[in-house]
């Protein structure tokens, strides 16, 4: 948003210099991006008229002119090369003295003295617009309107004391897009009286009216329209009108293209001026249909076939097919040209979400589009059209019909509330009722106060020029605002310092980190949000949907670690890097409705933290002194124990015939569940999973090999207990070593928990040592072909004795018996 300080402080004129306005502007959120003189320094120059222009007698490209600089003295004799140099025009004179602007940055003033050129005395300068810093053209004599008194300072004719503000809006500050608009803002933020606009009344002194049909009420909200006759489409826009359009950055075209924008940058209305004769019949508002295209102002011609049910194009059209791209441009078989007598104008509201994103669809923005789809205010439509049709009367002259308004439906604008306790602990500052009544009042907001003064609610019904207003935080950030950012104490926040102690039962996540680096892992870490497409493709169907995604590919919450890390597979392989060893520490989500509400926790939601990861590739970095093979399970099985050790993990492997036990990303005959080793008479705890990746992901993926992938849940493995301290015997150790035969489909492991349940006094410790099996071609007499031998060592203590031969034969003899009983050993 551009415009000049001269035009802002028509509406409010604070007791503030430029600077001071700036910074005010930029502390109450509207960004002063830049700020800028309109003309740079210069003096002496003044409004002239030439008198007379002869040709030089020494140059072809060179006038010897008499000019009036009004100085009360003879005429000045100046010669000039500007081929537009001629009889009667008033023009731009700098006298003898005068200091023009630099031609270049960083230089020197230039200063106009008598000369001399080809023989000729020259009394002065006739200057282009390059040279006093108003624009680049330079080609001729910057030429003044004919009304320009002669001697007057071209600085105060031009009204070049003047600044230039340029405003960075964010997207909420709709209502700032005009210069009304700021204007509204300064006066709240300096607390200075508004000035109303110039609207001025207008009469109907005809009956004429156009009829208008308004098809799409989703489309446009209300819409008006005046019929003007008889205008003069040839009349020269007022001069004051063409400096406020160049201040802000617009160029002029005609009046009644001038006069449309110079409201729409004024009020911020937008508006259209349609040829009258050369609509046909009545006009109608309504979506673009698939066959239908039209060739706007710009000359680019665009197809209206929708690109999707919620993404069609509005239009206004005649009888014959589409006149104007609603909200965004018109179109060139309805734009007025010179020789236009008769024009429909109108005006509208339309609704946002109609309008947003149309006109980058074709690849080009307008203002116009630009306010329409943040929105414009409803309640100011025909006013603004007055506003406008009054001007056009005034410059371009005609006969005017009444207006024609069609209100279809308007924004229902809810009551906000706003709890002041609320306000006090998000801005962090003392307020009462009385200050934030003040900054409600001089915002223009409509409200009414309740509850006692430390709990007072405001309930504020926003303005219709605020769409930004929905919510109670944006109350608390319009009171912030008002308040003064840089009235805010900048305190530190206060806090209670405690050193705590880490709890010893407990390791730390990053000791698993850099086991797992140990291992040759590297971390990686993935957005929380992944694509649907992937949660299905590894068997996930009822994923968390993410409402406002921010991007198409993360419009899910994960439910697994595996979906990333097979993109970072992906991406390493496809950047040459064959072997791969991944790992990644974040959370998962996943729907459980006995979550309650909690500090960081949302009811019907869990989000436990998983420790996952992957490896690809070979198994040890490629080298010439052992045969490379590819990694296999018991690798990771291998790494996974050493990482998580002191606790000890066992696998079940999931088969064929247990599907269901298995998730779907990995291999149902090549995976399995990881359980903590349990303690004596408890149960096992499972902890993740642990396999080579389903075939059909690897080939989605593209992968030569199968990838190994685990995944455990970290609040499992966390807990590490405490060492138990334990006297050291002064006695000597006792040992006995025992052979048992048992089944070869028994593992050692369950003969080993057999004996350790016999919970016999004086067991310090018992170890496997030896296992032999039979070889099948030979007979053994003391094993059959499906038996083995497992020799365990029983290592006896006691604190209080020498053990002696009945008591260690009585505790072995115990361990034979649970060992018979529970697993059918005998001792060899």
């Amino acid at each position: 948003m551009q415009f000049s300080e001269s035009w802002l402080r028509q509406y409010v004129n604070p007791k503030l210099s430029s600077e001071e306005l700036g910074r005010a502007l930029t502390m109450a959120g509207l960004e002063v991006e830049d700020q800028h003189p309109l003309a740079p320094p210069f003096t002496n120059v003044v409004v002239a008229e030439i008198l007379s222009a002869e040709q030089h007698p020494d140059a072809d490209r060179l006038r010897v002119c008499r000019v009036n600089a009004g100085t009360g003295r003879e005429n000045l004799q100046i010669v000039c090369g500007a081929p537009n140099a001629r009889v009667g025009i008033k023009i731009p004179c700098a006298l003898v003295g005068a200091e023009l602007p630099p031609s270049e940055a960083g230089g020197k003033p230039f200063q106009i003295k008598v000369g001399k050129l080809r023989g000729v005395e020259s009394n002065g300068m006739l200057c282009s617009g390059r040279e006093l810093g108003l624009g680049e053209d330079h080609a001729g004599i910057y030429e003044l309107p004919n009304d320009a008194p002669v001697g007057k300072d071209i600085r105060d004719y031009l009204h070049l004391d003047d600044s230039i503000f340029t405003i960075k809006l964010t997207p909420n500050k709709a209502d700032c897009l005009s210069v009304w608009g700021v204007a509204r803002e300064v006066s709240a933020i300096t607390n200075t009286p508004l000035s109303k606009p110039p609207l001025k009344p207008i009469t109907s002194s005809i009956q004429d009216q156009l009829p208008v049909k308004i098809e799409a009420p989703d489309l446009c909200g209300r819409f008006a329209g005046r019929v003007i006759k008889g205008v003069n489409a040839k009349a020269k826009t007022p001069q004051w009108i063409i400096e406020r359009l160049k201040s802000a950055g617009q160029r002029s075209i005609s009046p009644l293209v001038d006069l449309s924008n110079y409201v729409m940058l004024e009020m911020g209305q937008p508006s259209h001026v349609f040829d009258l004769d050369r609509i046909q019949g009545g006009l109608q508002v309504r979506w673009g249909k698939s066959d239908e295209s039209l060739t706007l102002l710009n000359d680019q011609t665009v197809e209206l076939s929708p690109s999707a049910t919620d993404f069609r194009i509005g239009v206004i059209a005649d009888h014959q097919g589409p006149l104007s791209l609603a909200g965004v441009m018109g179109g060139s078989s309805s734009a007025v040209s010179d020789a236009t007598q008769n024009i429909y104008v109108e005006a509208a509201f339309w609704w946002p979400q109609a309008i947003q994103g149309r006109a980058r669809r074709f690849n080009f923005t307008t203002d116009a589009g630009h306010r329409f789809e943040r929105g414009v205010d409803p309640h100011a439509t025909a006013t603004c059209l007055d506003y406008l049709c009054a001007l056009i009367v005034e410059v371009c002259g005609g006969q005017v019909g009444p207006l024609h308004d069609q209100v279809i439906s308007l924004p229902e604008r809810k009551p906000v509330a706003m709890r002041l306790a609320r306000a006090v602990k998000v801005i962090g500052i003392p307020l009462s009722v009385e200050q934030v009544s003040t900054i409600f009042k001089r915002l223009g907001f409509v409200f009414q106060v309740s509850g006692s003064a430390s709990d007072a609610i405001f309930t504020i019904e926003p303005p219709s020029y605020r769409f930004d207003i929905e919510i109670e935080a944006d109350l608390i950030e319009e009171v912030a605002r008002l308040y003064g950012f840089e009235n805010i104490p900048d305190l530190p926040p206060t806090a209670r310092l405690e050193i705590k102690l880490a709890p010893e039962a407990e390791r730390s996540i990053h000791t698993l980190r850099h086991r797992l680096a140990q291992e040759a892992y590297q971390e990686v870490i993935n957005f929380g949000f992944t694509d649907s497409q992937i949660e299905m493709a590894l068997g996930v169907t009822q994923s968390i949907e993410v409402l406002n995604p921010i991007a198409n590919q993360f419009n899910v919450m994960r439910s697994n670690l595996w979906g990333g890390l097979l993109q970072n597979l992906r991406s390493n392989l496809n950047r040459g890097i064959n072997r791969v060893r991944l790992f990644e520490v974040g959370r998962v989500f996943e729907r459980n409705p006995q979550i309650q509400d909690g500090p960081g926790v949302l009811a019907g939601f869990e989000q436990p933290r998983h420790i996952g990861g992957l490896a690809y590739g070979f198994a040890q970095p490629e080298q010439w002194g052992s045969a490379q093979r590819n990694t296999d399970y018991f690798d990771v099985k291998g790494e996974l124990e050493r990482v998580l050790y002191p606790l000890t993990v066992m696998t079940t492997a999931v088969d064929s015939k247990t599907p269901q036990n298995c998730p779907k990303a990995l291999h149902p005959g090549r995976s399995a569940v990881i359980y903590l080793h349990p303690k004596v008479g408890q149960q096992p705890i499972a902890i993740g999973f642990l396999g080579e990746l389903h075939p059909a992901l690897q080939q989605r993926y593209e992968l030569t090999f199968a990838p190994i992938l685990f995944e455990i849940d970290w609040d499992l493995v966390k807990s590490i207990g405490l060492p138990t301290p334990k006297e050291i015997s002064k006695f000597p150790v006792v040992q006995r070593d025992l052979a048992l035969v048992v089944k070869q489909s028994l593992p050692a492991q369950s003969v080993l928990d057999a004996m350790l349940g016999a919970k016999q006094n004086w067991v310090q410790k018992i170890e496997l040592f030896d296992e032999f099996r039979p070889n099948p071609d030979s007979k053994s007499a003391t094993l059959a072909a499906d038996e083995k031998s497992l020799a365990f060592r029983v290592s006896l203590v006691s604190e209080l004795e020498t053990l002696q031969d009945a008591q260690v034969d009585s505790i072995v003899a115990a361990l034979l018996s649970r060992a018979e009983k529970e697993c059918g050993a005998r001792l060899r």
